[in-house]
């Protein structure tokens, strides 16, 4: 009788796979072929449909285009619109981060997060706010006396209305900028000049300011970029009024023409990429223009306001209540009432809209479903991918983690609308292996999602890797753990906290979205984000604002859920805490 001895089990082919190639570089290559997929290919197809769309460069073809009449007014507009509202963001936001940066103001942190707020608000809903609150038949003002008379153009309806709201919008991205420079300012500089007789004003002026260039420039970069690319505010303002921007005119040529138009829409698309990338870099250059660096030990002292405290305090507050409290009421005051125009009072206060969009409005409750999903399902995915590429950008140099770091600032960074025209032609045409495309499904603006807000799950999970001592890292490599166990059993409990951040931040942002969306909806797959300005063009405008007040009371809910954990987060993570 022979004895046959048991052989060792074999591992499994993935395992094998991770001890031939090594787990690190395994986990590389994963994170290239996403990035890769969902970032570079989808921008590269975009770059191709523009320049060659007949396998060949067409200098004729794209003359032709550009040259226009509509398109030459819609950039000159997109270009003077993203510059005035610019300079209004920076000069508001850069007061703010004053006042309350460097100034004994009181409830300090609760003004900063009803000044933060509308930046967390979608758009549309800003916009459609402020709407109602000046219109003829607004609620809040006229009780008052206040609104304008029946028959009277609306003031937002206009160049000058759109560069209003889009400044105020973008207001708390300068904020937030400069806010971060005033917090590395030396105490030493600042208390020597007080020492030395130096007044408020004369230490803003002659210290303050030129040690904050940078950070002026930088907030101003970001007021650029979202000017450039704000849907929801161009869309509800600029089309009524016919001011035409580049923006706006993709959107409306896609909606007339259809794919057939893609390829005219692509360089458009490269033309609006092009001003940003240009906006971007020439405040980038001026930022660096006199740059003064200092290293700072403590955070500068408050500077007393003394008997202006009360009227300064005064008129921030009033800022708040005019530009938060005066367009939000209004909001609400639209959707309590059956019917636009009817005057709020207690006789016609009901709650029928509010229960039309939530329970009874197929449309409505199928679009914010599909949202809800969608939403759910890129945070599942992107916070462990956010997880992983934070490691590779962390804790590994070279070209690769370079390289990685731009492709996923990239999608980031350019317009939302870019990203729907690139996953537009990326996704049209059949793909291997399923043999049918994606475009007019959700799978697209899932596809879109994962691309845009790659970058925003990131931060956070980047400023925890800054706090976790990579020694345990090391120590658990020298011991023979693969870089997935050391993710799972040492980096990931130390992140939870940064990656329940980012999992809020990312939610908040997608969940409400439209600047990615609105060209990817279709009648099978439509979210919620881009439903406001649908609702508005069909003259459903109570119901619009029903829709609206249940986006701000998710934002809020969220944002109240992220200050539980705000305590354990890194500095900066949450913008809306002081």
């Amino acid at each position: 009788m022979t004895l046959v001895q048991d052989q060792p089990a074999r591992p499994p082919r993935a395992r094998r796979l991770l001890r031939r190639f090594g787990s690190e570089r395994v986990l590389t290559l994963v994170l290239i072929l996403f990035v890769g997929l969902l970032s570079i290919a989808p921008l590269a197809r975009l770059l191709h449909a523009a320049l060659f769309p007949q396998g060949a460069f067409d200098a004729a073809r794209i003359a032709d285009i550009l040259g226009g009449r509509r398109v030459l007014e819609a950039t000159f507009n997109t270009l003077w619109i993203a510059c005035a509202a610019t300079l209004l963001a920076t000069v508001v936001g850069t007061l703010a981060a004053l006042l309350t940066s460097l100034t004994d103001m009181r409830r300090r942190t609760l003004w900063v997060f009803g000044f933060v707020l509308p930046l967390m608000i979608p758009p549309q809903v800003t916009a459609l706010a402020w709407v109602q609150a000046f219109s003829p038949a607004s609620p809040i003002l006229g009780p008052l006396g206040l609104s304008l008379p029946p028959g009277t153009r609306h003031p937002l309806y206009s160049m000058g209305g759109i560069i209003f709201l889009l400044g105020l919008y973008n207001a708390p991205l300068v904020f937030l900028s400069v806010r971060a420079s005033l917090q590395r300012l030396p105490a030493s500089l600042i208390e020597a000049a007080h020492a030395n007789g130096a007044n408020a004003g004369a230490v803003t002026r002659d210290i303050v300011l030129p040690l904050i260039r940078g950070g002026i420039f930088a907030g101003a970069a970001l007021a650029f970029v979202s000017s450039i690319g704000n849907f929801g505010i161009q869309a509800m303002l600029g089309i009524p009024a016919r001011i035409p921007t580049l923006i706006t005119l993709i959107y409306q040529r896609l909606n007339a023409y259809g794919p057939s138009a893609l390829n005219d829409m692509a360089l458009l698309a490269l033309l609006l990429a092009l001003l940003t990338v240009i906006g971007m870099t020439l405040t980038a250059w001026l930022g660096r223009r006199g740059d003064q660096r200092v290293d700072a030990a403590q955070r500068p002292p408050r500077m007393a306001l003394g008997r202006w405290r009360l009227p300064v305090s005064g008129v921030a507050w009033l800022y708040l209540a005019l530009c938060l409290l005066l367009p939000i009421s209004a909001l609400f005051g639209t959707a309590l009432v059956r019917g636009y125009g009817v005057p709020l009072t207690l006789e016609t206060i009901t709650f029928e809209n509010f229960a039309n969009a939530l329970f009874q409005h197929e449309g409505i409750r199928s679009a914010f479903l599909t949202s809800l999903w969608l939403t759910l399902l890129t945070v599942a995915i992107l916070i462990p991918a956010a997880v992983a590429l934070g490691y590779v950008l962390s804790w590994r140099r070279g070209w690769i983690a370079r390289l990685l770091r731009i492709a996923s600032e990239l999608a980031y960074a350019l317009p939302g609308i870019i990203i729907g025209v690139a996953m537009i032609l990326f996704f049209l045409r059949p793909l291997p292996f399923i043999g049918t495309g994606l475009y007019g499904t959700v799978w697209v603006i899932l596809a879109a999602y994962l691309s845009n807000f790659l970058a925003l799950a990131l931060r956070p999970i980047l400023g925890g890797y800054a706090q976790i001592d990579r020694a345990l890292d090391e120590a658990a490599q020298l011991a023979g753990a693969g870089v997935f166990a050391r993710l799972r059993d040492i980096v990931l409990p130390a992140l939870a906290p940064s990656a329940m951040a980012a999992a809020i931040l990312v939610f908040m942002t997608a969940v409400n979205e439209i600047q990615v969306s609105v060209l990817l909806v279709s009648s099978r797959a439509t979210t919620i984000g881009p439903m406001i300005i649908f609702l508005e063009e069909a003259g459903s405008s109570t119901l619009a604002a029903a829709v609206g007040c249940l986006m701000v009371l998710l934002v809020l809910a969220l944002m109240g859920l992220s200050l539980l954990v705000g305590r354990r987060l890194p500095e900066g993570v949450l913008p809306w805490r002081d």
